[in-house]
């Protein structure tokens, strides 16, 4: 599976303790209709979902309703926000049926200057546990615990009474060798990486009957930045830029209670490894099937929709369309709530088997007041409990402040 740990344990191991290049080299005959073709990135804990609330709902958030927590998701969320300002505090034991020690924290918070302006911030802090490094002979150097950190701060406006767009600018940086040297005698640095996001968000109200109903749509690019590189020649490897969008509809039962159902379709905008073979007059390794990843970040955003190998159909016959398909995985997500008090959450999120096989339902439990709530989530993998994202649980605390009136009084919930 394409688990962020997954992929920097063999980085490290690969990467910095033997000299070599860790870059994806597919040869023609092993991409057919089921075989792997995961996009690698560096940094890839940036893409895990950083709270209970949204995990509950199978990691749908772009479109659900604003949180303190609104930064990760989608920052435009905030411009509707009922409260003046917010702190939020996220944990996450990661992958503990794999190795100890792996955990991910993640602090949120904003403040409402006025009715249409929000200033937000976030810290999200992953540490890898403790690795004990060895050079080419097997032989221990020393021990170090890697740590990856992003911290960024939003802004969000409300645009009209129904829509809103948000920036965010990120700054990233993945320490994982403490300066080791790598078998070829190369000093190795920590990875830095300028990034940003841009979110937009509307959301209104429909009558059904005597019933009032509320339907949201947002989008989310994020993650647009520098290229990562952890040795002064090494090649540079593409931070997980990403594209979310979907969708909420949230139905008032009655006074007391309503029920909301979310949707989400994610993209990495990464190039697709292509498939490789070897030159015969002069041995190098040449693109048979697939695009060669471009210079430019830009470029590359774009060719990512178009630049897959292709599964094969047929013999001989390729499908790059296909193969696209596969990479886009998608969450849903169901959400009951009692008058603000308790909520009751469950979702499921599908990644293609070829491109990294993550399925799994989510559980989720919110207990509120106006002012605290606590937020626990759990995950159950459905492809196997054998699975290093088995028994994965969250847990958020968040507390707010001032609570004030949406600038649209049609867009006060009443459920």
């Amino acid at each position: 599976m394409k688990s962020a740990i997954l992929a920097k344990l063999h980085f490290i191991v690969i990467f910095f303790l033997t000299g070599h290049l860790v870059q994806a080299q597919i040869h023609p005959g092993e991409l057919g209709g089921a075989e792997m073709n995961t996009i690698q990135t560096a940094v890839p804990f940036l893409t895990l979902a950083p709270d209970a609330r949204a995990s509950g709902l199978g990691d749908a958030g772009v479109a659900s309703k604003a949180d303190v927590n609104s930064q990760h998701w989608n920052v435009a969320k905030y411009a509707f926000i009922e409260n003046r300002g917010g702190v939020s505090l996220s944990y996450t034991p990661w992958l503990r049926n794999l190795t100890p020690g792996i955990n991910l924290a993640y602090l949120s918070g904003y403040y409402k200057i006025n009715d249409k302006n929000v200033v937000s911030s976030s810290f999200r802090y992953f540490s890898l546990g403790n690795i004990t490094f060895t050079n080419i002979s097997g032989h221990p150097t020393g021990s170090y615990q890697p740590i990856e950190f992003a911290i960024d701060a939003g802004y969000s406006r409300l645009l009209t009474d129904h829509f809103s767009g948000g920036l965010v600018f990120r700054y990233i940086r993945s320490d994982l060798t403490s300066g080791q040297t790598t078998a070829d005698g190369q000093s190795t640095q920590a990875g830095t990486s300028i990034a940003g996001d841009i979110g937009l968000y509307y959301q209104n109200e429909v009558q059904m009957g005597s019933k009032e109903a509320r339907w949201a749509l947002g989008i989310n690019l994020s993650n647009l930045g520098t290229p990562i590189s952890y040795t002064a020649d090494a090649y540079k490897i593409p931070i997980p830029s990403n594209l979310r969008l979907g969708g909420r509809f949230e139905y008032g039962i009655n006074d007391l209670n309503s029920i909301s159902i979310h949707a989400d379709l994610n993209k990495l905008l990464v190039p697709t490894p292509p498939v490789y073979d070897t030159d015969t007059a002069t041995g190098d390794l040449r693109v048979v099937r697939g695009k060669a990843p471009p210079e430019s970040i830009v470029a590359g955003m774009f060719q990512s929709f178009a630049d897959a190998p292709g599964v094969q159909k047929s013999y001989g016959e390729y499908s790059v369309f296909h193969e696209e398909m596969y990479e886009i995985a998608y969450s849903i997500g169901l959400e009951y709530n009692f008058r603000n008090l308790i909520a009751v959450r469950s979702g499921y999120f599908h990644e293609h088997a070829a491109k990294g096989n993550r399925k799994y339902l989510t559980f989720g439990l919110g207990v509120m007041n106006p002012y605290f709530s606590l937020e626990l989530s759990y995950l159950a993998p459905t492809n196997g409990q054998d699975s290093p994202l088995a028994n994965t649980f969250r847990v958020t605390f968040t507390s707010t402040f001032g609570r004030t009136t949406p600038l649209d009084p049609e867009l006060r919930s009443t459920f």
